[in-house]
């Protein structure tokens, strides 16, 4: 993979950057050949800022950084796709992107699994979630084939609105019986992908 920085006068190159998960365009930057092989090397992308003139790593400054997934160049070998994790908002305003669109679908199941993982970890009385992990894995599995159940008579229905309320119980408690079996939802999407594959 060589890009090809001499085409253009200030030996920099447009670098689109991707959510790797929901394939959301996440940002555009600049690249020179030193901020490249800081990103190869580092694995966290690192541009170089054309206001401040320097290089410039993706959340040095607010923890918001871009883990690097995948690269690849484009045919003319003068633009840069990489494919990256976002630790955080990527906008300097606070928004999912610097397009001001949403980086949601995905994103919001991570962070409710983070919320079920600590609810299991850091136990509270007043938590629905906390009181299934302390009734243990049997009730856990119950309420998944009671949601499963639910959802399936709402199917034979015509309420929409109910429908997604089943549905959204069924997810939310099968991500929970994944933690308490210590299966992450990307284990899940692991399997999927391999068979995807086949």
């Amino acid at each position: 993979m060589k890009p090809n920085f001499s085409k253009s006068d200030d030996g920099l190159i447009p670098v689109i950057v991707q959510d790797v998960k929901s394939n959301v365009v996440l940002m555009l930057g600049y690249m020179n050949a030193e901020a490249f092989e800081k990103t190869q090397r580092e694995k966290r992308v690192t541009f170089y800022s054309r206001s401040k003139m320097r290089l410039w790593t993706k959340g040095e400054e607010s923890g918001n950084f871009l883990d690097v997934n995948d690269m690849k160049i484009d045919c003319d070998n003068d633009t840069i796709l990489i494919k990256a994790t976002p630790i955080g908002p990527v906008c300097h305003t606070g928004a999912d992107t610097c397009f001001g669109e949403k980086n949601v679908s995905v994103d919001f199941l991570k962070h409710l699994e983070g919320i079920i993982t600590e609810r299991k970890n850091k136990p509270s009385d007043k938590s629905y979630t906390s009181s299934l992990f302390q009734k243990g894995i049997n009730k856990i599995a119950q309420k998944v084939g009671e949601e499963a159940t639910e959802l399936v008579i709402e199917a034979k229905d015509e309420n929409v609105e109910l429908f997604k309320n089943e549905g959204a119980d069924l997810l939310f408690h099968y991500l929970i019986l994944l933690s308490a079996k210590g299966v992450t939802l990307d284990n899940i999407i692991d399997v999927l992908k391999k068979r995807h594959t086949k």
